[in-house]
């Protein structure tokens, strides 16, 4: 008949046998990880590429103005647009020539005044 002292004994060596298992495995994984070099392309961010076509609340966020005038400044043709299926979108160039547009004219009033 066992005791209850002698099972507790085989239950401690198994223990510590894993401990050292574990901290064997641990201090090759260690080494590993030191041997590796690290990989430049994974930690370089990629820059994000620039989108041409903006939504019509994209193209508001862009121009800090309100989402219902550059509605406005579609529909009357001040802004260009394009239409894919039912999506309207604004190409970037659109956004930039509206601007230089915004730019002479104001050039040109204050040179008249």
């Amino acid at each position: 008949m066992s005791t209850h002292a002698d099972q507790s004994i085989p239950r401690r060596a198994s223990a510590d046998i894993r401990a050292t298992e574990v901290a064997d495995l641990l201090a090759r994984l260690a080494v590993l990880i030191s041997k590796q070099s690290p990989n430049t392309e994974a930690s370089i961010p990629q820059p994000i590429p620039i989108r041409v076509l903006l939504t019509v609340e994209e193209a508001a966020e862009r121009l800090h103005i309100g989402k219902t005038k550059t509605y406005a400044l579609v529909k009357t043709g001040e802004i260009e647009s394009v239409l894919i299926g039912r999506l309207r979108r604004i190409h970037i160039d659109a956004i930039n020539s509206y601007t230089a547009r915004l730019a002479s004219q104001q050039t040109t009033m204050t040179k008249a005044a």
